[in-house]
């Protein structure tokens, strides 16, 4: 059986983790290598990545030029967060009949930020027979799916609330600065005014994600941001819910907080239902560890699913996949 071949579109610093993790696989091979970055065009991608050795595949900025040559089995895409921003990367994949893993935060549920886009995504993936999917630890994992699947020895379910707490100081500078840690309260609420910084996005992706495996229909959803400062007023994270309403009760909660110097970092989900359910882990996941691998991990289960657009509800439930890769596809 042939490996399978990955392309990486976008190898920023999520983008190479996945690549480093997908050269400790067995049954994959990378293929091709896509970034718009100067720096990294034209060199190796061994070079691009610091691990000390050359991978015969060339950074390059021309995308069409890659997916026309390497008979690519998937892309890996890790470019940015909004849907409007990646369609025109994605749609480009899916023209060259290549299925799609991405890391963009709106394209775990689309259909909350753009609905014609998504339709039109959906239609184009189907007609070239493609899938493409929006995942990650967060949305993706943590407060969408894992709820979701512990539902599953519900008899019913009446609310939801899912919590994740996050030292921010332990994470990426990139991170650091999407949540505004280390600015002034003034400069916050300017970057905040002028959405210079983007802060945590996917808790509305979340939110209906949830409702649409549950078959619930939402008559609003909120999504509230507001600093968390010490007591000089400078900023050390933030606190973000997601909440989803029906007949004026909130039946969805989602509680981040990531914020430096948080004393205790945990996932927790709470179901009200029969039988109510309380879980915590404490550890939390780790953000760009969990990420890695839920993308690396999605790839034999894209490859198998139904043509078209897809969200982690309509996938088996996600699985590691520590042997050769290729014994998990069916295709």
């Amino acid at each position: 059986m042939e490996k399978l071949r990955v392309v990486l579109y976008g190898v920023g610093a999520i983008g190479s983790r996945i690549a480093k993790f997908l050269l400790e696989k067995n049954g994959v091979e990378i293929v091709g290598a896509i970034d718009v970055a100067k720096e990294k065009v034209g060199k190796d991608l061994g070079e691009v990545l610091g691990i000390g050795k050359r991978l015969g595949v060339a950074v390059s900025d021309d995308s069409d030029a890659v997916l026309s040559k390497v008979n690519a089995s998937i892309v890996i895409h890790s470019t940015a967060s909004f849907l409007k921003q990646v369609y025109p990367q994605i749609t480009k994949i899916v023209e060259h009949g290549v299925n799609v893993v991405s890391t963009c935060e709106e394209l775990s549920y689309p259909y909350v930020t753009d609905p014609e886009l998504a339709k039109k995504l959906d239609e184009s993936a189907k007609k070239h027979k493609v899938t493409v999917l929006g995942t990650g630890i967060n949305p993706g994992f943590m407060m969408d799916t894992l709820a979701i699947a512990l539902t599953g020895v519900c008899q019913t379910v009446e609310r939801i609330k899912v919590t994740r707490v996050l030292n921010a100081a332990k994470r990426r500078v990139q991170f650091q600065k999407k949540i505004g840690a280390g600015l002034t309260i003034g400069e916050f609420e300017e970057k905040m005014e002028k959405k210079s910084i983007t802060l945590h996005v996917g808790l509305e992706q979340s939110v209906f994600l949830i409702a649409s495996a549950l078959g619930w229909e939402l008559d609003e959803i909120k999504v509230e941001s507001k600093a968390i400062q010490t007591k000089l007023g400078q900023v050390t994270g933030l606190s973000q819910h997601g909440r989803g309403i029906k007949q004026g009760k909130e039946i969805i909660t989602l509680d981040l907080q990531a914020y430096a110097g948080a004393e205790e970092e945990y996932d927790a989900i709470d179901i009200e239902g029969m039988p109510s359910i309380h879980m915590k882990l404490s550890p939390g996941v780790h953000g760009d560890l969990g990420t890695v691998a839920v993308i690396v991990n999605s790839i034999p289960k894209v490859i198998n699913a139904k043509p078209g657009l897809v969200t982690m509800k309509d996938l088996p439930v996600p699985s590691a996949t520590p042997e050769d890769m290729r014994t998990y596809v069916k295709k």
